[in-house]
């Protein structure tokens, strides 16, 4: 489903000063060239300056009018199909921005040819048109924005060139290329072409081919397997083999005089092997050591059926506008110094295909999927893809739709992305429409930078006499360019810059625009700050993002944007409330902050959503080192004791909660007791009741229940022993006074804590260690009693034997050094014998030696009679 709404991303609009009616245009760089009509062989070239000011650099005269034309940011160069004497061409121009300096200077010459003749220190400032000879006609073409390799569609086959950067001195290089594969497809006529990265995507009428060119290891035989290239299997799309029996020849004869439309098939990843497509590579470059093989792999295959109608098949069904878009890493994951084209890595890869009445995305890096899909209000003519947007023109509109590039790409870059602690719109999002402009007559459009270039030509046959369908029956051996009326007999054309709104404007257009739904649409509301944030994220993953002069300003809008969806996600009741957490962390906002923002000030009968409460609970039970203010606790409490008061004694013990008003937070607790009692709150009181200082309410808590089940209690809630603060386990008040009132109980607790897999055994080491004051390297009676208590009751071997070797350790260093315990022991060696089979009896040779030793040395019998097990 396409949501629309009524943004304003297009911005202001200039008339390109062109001399002749434009018959193809592209961008590059930072200009523009507009490829005039029949009656002019010339292209024009204009600089683009800010808010779309074209100032004109010059002209070149071709070979004959442009058929296609395109331009190479990696080299800088145009290459175009031209059109003389009923046959074609492909040249290319390079070193074209000479003539912005006056030099009138061309060189003609021939792919390969060796220059270091025909060029010298005094022809550097010219412009060279290199000639590619093909056997058969050029018919599409497409230059990969990576390194600038050039692809060229004929039927039955695909030719690239690779780009050749030739130092002739220290001072002088020049562009030239090199023919080095060829792919033969049976039985394809490319309709259009793109090519990224040694991904190919190639469209015919009705079929898209999405193919990659894989690196193969070198091998003696490897030459034989770059020559044998790949097959599809004999199989049909249908899953049947291959039938060549009479029967079969027969029954195409009888069809001959019949259209026959194949069903639609999708193949996806390594079943669009399936495609009945036969590929073979011919290597064409010279072989060297550092010859590259290749292997095709298919990643996907689409076939369409036309469009049906009442009136029968609509013969205008036709495939356009492929395109391969590539993302890269984020500005973020470089540094400033590493930012460079030449070092740009890539991230993701999408294609884009449209009917005229629906667009297809697909990702097509580690996973091929479709991600969405786009339906048209009317018939589209052509379409251009964006990393923030994609541009459709019908016969009367410029329209504008979002993309999910950016959301697809971020989870390239982090498959954990969807946590608790970051999150992104999902993939699955509805798209949405923000424009659709007026224009009259669209023709074709190209983009680059934050530019549209748009040519528009008023008709002077009647619209409604043009859009009548048509009952012909769709015949597959059509021209697929129709031909133009003379432009002389049909003026009114024109060719706009049509400038964009920046990134900035348009996210608080959203933004502002999102207020209307707060009250009214939830899910609307949401949709639209989505996309706000994916704009955002968007202009982020862009590669000069760090040499953005809205660096700081969009990094603080991308905080904004994830606050404003915690916003959402706390105060709606919808099913991802969860999401208010991540958000708001990367926000980064404090818990007081989002409660300023969330809370009203003195409304006691306010309602909270699960989404608050979700963020709440999770920020203070994760030990975070904020320390809310009184105030801000005992808010917290009043939420709490409304929306979800079981949680009540556990948010009380986060170390969040220090400066909160313990005598408040005990009549809330008491209020919920009344209501559900358990072990968990009555102890939540006695704590409080220290805080407080009222030892009498405290012992009144504390005697509410049996040792054992208060033991069992502290699981429920181990931050009411022990806080962790930055890193490291600390005693609480509460433990401290179990200590020196009933350290049984606090031995006991501990055991259960571990027990229960809520502490480590080294976490408890430091916690008795702390909590005894004693330095590193010293063992504490208290530690000694947990040691030989948890003997009693664990289970796991290796603890076992790791207690043993502690407690027989300290036994030893004790004898040795003479050392009592600072404190009883809690158990005596009858008690340890009794309790368990690790202590036994006790030996007859122990009994004498202890028994003849001097007095002085009875203070260690009970250490010789423990260790003697």
């Amino acid at each position: 489903m396409v949501q629309l709404y009524n943004l304003h991303p297009f911005g202001s609009q200039r008339v390109v000063p062109c001399k002749q009616e434009p018959a193809h245009f592209c961008c590059g760089q930072d200009v523009l060239f507009v490829a005039s009509t029949a009656a002019s062989c010339r292209v024009e070239v204009f600089a683009v300056r800010d808010q779309g000011r074209c100032e004109p650099l010059g002209s070149f005269a071709t070979l004959g009018p442009v058929l296609r034309m395109a331009h190479s940011s990696a080299g800088d160069y145009l290459v175009t199909i031209e059109e003389k004497s009923k046959a074609t061409f492909l040249r290319a121009y390079t070193n074209w921005r000479c003539m912005s300096a006056g030099s009138s200077r061309v060189c003609v010459r021939m792919v390969g040819h060796k220059m270091e003749e025909s060029y010298s220190e005094t022809l550097k400032e010219q412009m060279s048109v290199v000639e590619m000879p093909l056997s058969d006609p050029p018919l599409c073409i497409s230059c990969c924005p990576v390194n600038g390799d050039l692809l060229v569609g004929c039927k039955n086959k695909l030719v690239i060139f690779c780009l050749k950067y030739l130092v002739i001195n220290q001072n002088l290089t020049v562009l030239d290329f090199e023919r080095s594969l060829i792919l033969h497809i049976d039985n394809l006529i490319p309709a259009e072409v793109a090519f990224c990265a040694r991904h190919i995507a190639i469209t015919t009428e009705l079929d898209v081919l999405i193919l990659k060119l894989e690196l193969v290891q070198q091998s003696a035989d490897s030459t034989e397997q770059c020559a044998q290239g790949v097959s599809a299997p004999e199989k049909t799309v249908d899953g049947g083999v291959k039938d060549e029996s009479p029967s079969t020849h027969t029954l195409q004869l009888e069809l001959d005089e019949f259209i026959i439309c194949q069903k639609p098939v999708e193949l996806l990843g390594e079943e669009s092997k399936l495609c009945e497509i036969p590929i073979t590579l011919e290597s064409t470059e010279l072989p060297t050591e550092d010859t590259k093989c290749f292997q095709v792999r298919y990643l996907l295959f689409r076939r369409f059926t036309p469009d049906q109608s009442p009136f029968g098949f609509c013969e205008e069904t036709k495939l356009h506008s492929v395109q391969l878009l590539p993302v890269y890493q984020t500005g973020s994951s470089l540094t400033a110094c590493e930012e460079t084209e030449n070092k740009r890595e890539l991230l993701s890869l999408f294609c884009f295909f449209s009917l005229p009445h629906v667009g297809y995305l697909y990702s097509i890096g580690k996973v091929v999927e479709v991600i969405s899909t786009y339906q048209y209000s009317e018939k589209s003519e052509q379409a251009v893809l964006t990393p923030q947007f994609l541009h459709v023109i019908t016969s009367e509109n410029l329209q504008c739709f979002t993309v999910r590039c950016s959301a697809a790409a971020a989870r390239d870059e982090d498959p954990y992305i969807d946590t608790t602690v970051k999150a992104c719109p999902p993939v699955t999002l509805d798209v949405c429409t923000l424009r659709m402009q007026l224009f009259i007559g669209p023709r074709a459009i190209c983009h680059f930078k934050n530019h549209i270039i748009l040519l528009t030509k008023a008709d002077t046959e009647d619209i409604t006499e043009r859009r009548k369908p048509t009952r012909r029956m769709l015949s597959r051996k059509a021209d697929s360019i129709k031909s133009r009326t003379n432009s002389e007999s049909e003026p009114g054309w024109n060719l706009y810059i049509i400038n964009t709104v920046s990134t900035i404007q348009l996210y608080r257009e959203m933004v502002d625009y999102s207020r209307t739904y707060e009250n009214v649409k939830t899910e609307s509301c949401i949709h639209l700050l989505s996309e706000a944030h994916l704009l955002i994220r968007a202009a982020i993953m862009d590669p000069h993002f760090l040499k953005s002069d809205e660096k700081e300003e969009l990094l603080r809008a991308f905080r904004e944007s994830c606050a404003f969806l915690g916003d959402c996600y706390s105060r709606f009741d919808t099913k991802d409330y969860h999401l208010a957490l991540p958000y708001y962390r990367m926000s980064g906002l404090s818990m007081t902050e989002v409660l300023k923002r969330l809370v009203s000030e003195g409304d006691e009968i306010q309602t909270y959503e699960k989404g608050l409460i979700f963020y709440l609970t999770h920020s203070l039970n994760e030990d975070l080192n904020e320390e809310l203010s009184k105030e801000s606790g005992n808010k917290i409490l009043q939420i709490f004791y409304l929306a979800d008061p079981v949680q009540l004694p556990h948010i009380l013990c986060s170390p969040c909660m220090r400066n909160v008003c313990p005598l408040t937070a005990v009549k809330y607790l008491q209020k919920v007791e009344k209501m559900m009692p358990s072990v968990v709150l009555t102890l939540t009181k006695a704590f409080l009741a220290l805080k407080m200082g009222d030892l009498i309410m405290y012992e009144h808590e504390m005697d509410s229940y049996k040792e054992t089940m208060l033991a069992c209690g502290f699981t429920g809630q181990p931050q009411l022993l022990r806080q962790r603060r930055g890193g490291i386990v600390m005693p609480t008040e509460f433990a401290v006074h179990l200590k020196e009132t009933q350290p049984g109980l606090l031995v006991a607790a501990t055991v259960a804590l571990h027990e229960n897999r809520k502490i480590e055994l080294e976490e408890a080491d430091t916690f008795f260690k702390m909590l005894c004051s004693n330095s590193e390297n010293t063992i504490p009676q208290l530690l000694v009693d947990f040691w030989e208590a948890l003997l009693v009751v664990c289970s796991q071997e290796e603890i076992l034997q790791e207690l043993l070797l502690r407690v027989t350790s300290q036994y030893v260093w004790r004898i040795s050094k003479k050392q009592l315990p600072e404190t009883k022991p809690l158990k005596t060696t009858e008690d340890l014998i009794n309790s368990c089979n690790h202590f036994g009896l006790i030996f007859p040779w122990v009994t004498s030696i202890m028994s003849t030793g001097c007095s002085s040395d009875k203070d260690y019998h009970e250490d010789i009679s423990r260790l003697q097990v």
